[in-house]
């Protein structure tokens, strides 16, 4: 996953959960202060923050399946975090919760796609602040790191003499692709 995409995905969980935590807070646990009204002034504002958002989470994920998620289960990449697969998991019922709610006409189906979508997002949430805080897997020795320690840096640029020249030539060139 490059560093676009990471950004764009987290990006996407900052505006989405941040909205989605508000929304559940301007609707659970705050009261319309109009007695007219049944819902707080800033519900529909903070809803449709949501609902506007919410595509760029969507896009966000399809954005990094192929090469960070679906190549991890593949085992195109080495075995990476538990955390990870939790969090495809609760994408789909999640996104697809979300879509329905907003379709759903039944009262009770609407009930039941509002369980559905605040159980998701909320192991979501958890699962994806787990997955940045969980220690991320060594990086492979690489045979450039062996060469840079012989030959520390000091502050000053320097051309590479011809044995810093031979010396890269021999390395692999297999060592020198950047891991996905």
């Amino acid at each position: 996953m490059s560093r676009l995409e990471a950004w764009i995905l987290h990006a996407a969980n900052l505006l989405v959960g941040g909205s989605g935590i508000l929304y559940a807070v301007v609707r659970y646990g705050l009261a319309s202060q109009d007695p007219l009204s049944p819902v707080h002034p800033a519900q529909p504002l903070v809803q449709h923050a949501h609902v506007w958002t919410a595509p760029l989470l969507v896009f966000a994920l399809g954005l990094i399946w192929k090469s960070h998620a679906w190549a991890a289960t593949r085992g195109d990449v080495d075995r990476r975090r538990r955390s990870g697969f939790h969090l495809m998991l609760t994408a789909g019922p999640m996104a697809l919760s979300g879509y329905f709610l907003q379709t759903a006409v039944d009262p009770g189906w609407r009930r039941a796609w509002i369980a559905v979508h605040l159980t998701a997002s909320l192991l979501w949430l958890l699962g994806y602040l787990a997955h940045q805080l969980s220690p991320r897997p060594a990086a492979a020795p690489s045979p450039l790191n062996a060469l840079a320690a012989e030959r520390p840096f000091h502050g000053g640029i320097h051309a590479p003499t011809e044995a810093d020249l031979r010396d890269a030539r021999d390395v692999p060139q297999d060592a020198l692709q950047r891991p996905q």
